[in-house]
């Protein structure tokens, strides 16, 4: 029997269209397939036109593998039942697609008359410069024309995003949000049944389910698209069905039978997804052909006897003989429509193959982390009202107040949010206990009661879903300020940055972004408090990530200039900005000794910012070691450079880093120049947590310090209590360091 089960599958149906008979009599083309059912003749045919291209599109991707043209086979074979979705749903409900989705597409495309649906697909599969979706950076399914966000191979990371976005279009309707979609757009999320187990799947049906059970809207289609396997593992029989067809607040709809049964309901899905506004579970029965990807040998897990069984299941097989036994095509029509699609596919496909691929590096990263300043200090530069400014604070604007109590981190933190809410009514902020509370350390106390539920609103309890909540509602309009609690809370949720948020303007070339700043709570030295989930001192994981922003203030005035620069990084360049506040810090006043409340600051009024590369400078004038340092280091840095002048005449200038991702490197290098030596002070762990790395070997590549050293906090968790003086970075080491490094 023939190894080469792609000519097997297209033989099988070109041998049933060369046998087939026509039915007795022909359907016109506006009749139903059968009696009641809402497909037409004509629908029928242009579905089966739109999985053949697809189909075509596999197997040319295949051939195009083989002769090292291209550089992708998962296929959508078997899957192409999905194009009932893509004549369905209307251009302006956003669908977030898994990677078999090639059906969908193209019957999605034929709504747009200005795409070329198999040219670009071709395109992407060969990596071309000229995909354009991805710009030839990866294959994946996607067009701004077609409101297709790009994904990557996704295991059901997509979801908790969708779910932001079907939630956020009745917001953004009911606050006045120019988000481009009707109140009535629905989104469709599909992927398969072995990723709807992972937790990131769980996330985004449970954040929907529980948007609906608040009372909110949340019009998602989550489309299953049940093939039976994950790569090589069964899939349980009626697994899918036993674990979602009894959700509260998710309707779950079986599609499974023929053409016209599987149309009927996936029509009663999206119409009832639209007009309700529920989460919605639409259960598709398909196949997989052809194994996972080309690189997939099938008969290690399935028997030849198995693959042909599967093989007779072959959707396009089985479309066929309905069209013809019900009248809707003749054989031969059906013929010369398969011929002239593999003709004209594998036609294209030898152009795409030719068309340019990306050569240099400047290119590929291109879109990955734009910054304009101009626009950015343009963002800034916004004017916020000042009779409404003057009435929201009561007359007792923040600036003029003197009360230590209003003068902290906290309090400049809580008192930038105000004012950037005046004059930014596309904010949002959300999280755990942010609105009725004001946050853990009451940071955003009074933001839901000057601005209401809409705007701020407490989420369940999960990261993931309420990063994925941010990135929705990012794509219409929005720019959210979410909220994780704890540093150590975010690893539960990565992914939702790494894999979702940051590749989004990647993969899509610039055309889609989600903007939005992050904030966290983090850091270490919150005295005898927290343990290591409180006191997570590493943020290595966010520095790992291409395109992030990552911000650190460590003072308040500080916090709230960097704030607006965050938020206008955001605004204006479509960035994902973390902005990491120190706990620690918040309510610190102190300095030097106790009672000189050497940390309090006066509140900076807007438009007053700092941006990205801005660092802060203290004793310019010293030269014998540059002390680099960020947050509760630069406290420590400042309180040593004190010790080591008066007790070791050694001169410090000390540097706060502000900026930790991208590092301000041009204007380290322009005090370095100007030093004897360098210290980095990094309160994170020794190991790849911070940035001591990062900054050491950039001046020891380029010879740019005589002398350098650093101190780091141990390699371990934090401990609790006391115990937490044995492991972080303390004054008497900086002052050690720093006389070493000095002689």
């Amino acid at each position: 029997m023939s190894t080469n089960r792609v000519a097997v599958v297209e033989s099988n149906l070109d041998a049933y269209l060369a046998s087939a008979s026509p039915a007795a009599r022909l359907l016109a083309p506006d009749e139903p397939l059968r009696a009641g059912s809402r497909l037409s003749a004509r629908q029928a045919v242009e579905l089966f036109e739109d999985q053949m291209l697809s189909r075509a599109l596999d197997v040319a991707s295949r051939e195009l593998k083989r002769t090292n043209r291209s550089f992708y086979t998962i296929s959508s074979a078997g899957h192409e039942d999905n194009a009932i979705l893509g004549a369905l749903l209307r251009l302006d409900d956003p669908c977030f697609l898994h990677y078999r989705s090639g059906g969908l597409m193209m019957a999605r495309s034929r709504k747009a008359h200005d795409v070329t649906p198999c040219f670009d697909t071709l395109l992407s599969f060969c990596a071309s410069s000229e995909d354009p979706i991805s710009g030839g950076r990866h294959k994946v399914w996607g067009s701004k024309r077609l409101w297709v966000p790009p994904q990557t191979s996704t295991i059901a990371s997509h979801l908790p995003k969708a779910a932001g976005l079907a939630s956020a279009i009745g917001r953004a309707r009911r606050q006045g949000i120019e988000s481009g979609l009707p109140g009535d757009s629905i989104v469709l999320c599909s992927f398969g049944d072995a990723s709807a187990n992972h937790c990131t799947a769980l996330s985004g049906f449970s954040a929907a389910r529980y948007m609906k059970k608040r009372g909110g809207p949340c019009p998602i289609l989550f489309l299953c698209e049940d093939n039976g396997i994950g790569i090589s593992v069964d899939t349980p029989p009626n697994w899918i069905a036993e674990t979602f067809s009894n959700q509260p607040n998710l309707r779950y709809v079986r599609a499974a039978g023929e053409l016209d049964e599987l149309y009927d309901a996936c029509f009663d899905a999206v119409d009832s997804c639209r007009v309700t506004r529920t989460p919605t579970f639409l259960h598709l029965k398909t196949t997989r052909l052809w194994g996972h990807a080309g690189s997939d040998v099938e008969t290690t897990y399935r028997t030849l006897e198995e693959i042909e069984a599967i093989e007779a299941g072959d959707p396009l097989l089985r479309n066929a003989k309905r069209l013809v036994e019900t009248g809707a095509a003749t054989p031969a029509e059906l013929q010369a429509l398969v011929a002239d699609i593999r003709a004209r596919v594998m036609a294209v496909a030898e152009e795409a193959a030719r068309r340019p691929k990306l050569t240099t590096r400047a290119a590929v990263v291109a879109p990955l982390a734009p910054f304009d300043e101009k626009a950015v200090r343009a963002k800034a530069a916004l004017p916020v009202d000042a009779t409404k400014r003057a009435e929201h604070w009561g007359g007792q604007l923040p600036e003029t107040v003197k009360s230590p109590a209003k003068r902290s981190m906290a309090a400049h933190v809580n008192h930038a949010l105000h004012d950037e809410f005046l004059r930014r009514p596309e904010l949002l902020l959300f999280g755990e206990d942010v609105a009725k509370k004001g946050g853990v350390y009451g940071v955003t106390q009074g933001l839901q009661k000057r601005f209401g539920l809409a705007r701020v609103f407490d989420t369940l309890l999960d990261e993931t879903a309420i990063l994925g909540i941010a990135q929705g509602a990012a794509h219409i309009g929005f720019l959210p300020l979410p909220e994780i609690q704890y540093l150590a809370y975010l690893h539960n949720a990565l992914d939702q940055l790494r894999g979702e948020a940051c590749s989004l303007s990647y993969f899509s070339n610039g055309q889609f972004t989600n903007p939005m700043v992050v904030r966290i709570q983090g850091l270490a030295y919150q005295k005898g408090f927290g343990g290591h989930f409180h006191n997570d001192n590493s943020f290595g994981a966010l520095r790992d990530i291409p395109g992030l922003m990552l911000a650190i203030p460590s003072r308040g005035d500080d916090a709230a200039k960097m704030l607006r620069g965050a938020i206008a990084s955001a605004s204006a360049c479509g960035r994902v900005v973390c902005f990491l506040e120190p706990i620690a810090l918040y309510h610190e006043k102190d300095l030097y000794e106790d009672g000189d409340n050497a940390w309090l600051f006066d509140y900076p009024p807007p438009p007053e910012v700092l941006l990205p590369g801005e660092v802060g400078v203290y004793g310019e004038a010293n030269r014998d070691v540059l002390i680099v340092s960020y947050a509760n280091g630069l406290r420590l840095s400042l309180r040593a450079a004190r010790a080591l002048e008066r007790k070791h005449g050694v001169k410090a200038r000390v540097i706060d880093l502000r900026w930790i991702s991208p590092l301000p490197l041009e204007a380290l290098e322009r005090h370095a120049a100007e030093c004897k030596s360098l210290l980095v002070v990094d309160e994170c762990r020794a190991t790849g947590a911070g940035i001591a790395d990062a900054v050491i070997a950039h001046f020891a590549e380029r010879g740019l310090a005589k002398k350098m050293k650093s101190v780091r906090a141990a390699d371990t968790y934090v401990p609790l209590g006391s115990a937490t003086a044995c492991v972080l970075v303390g004054e008497d080491e900086i002052v050690a360091a720093a006389k070493e490094v000095a002689r």
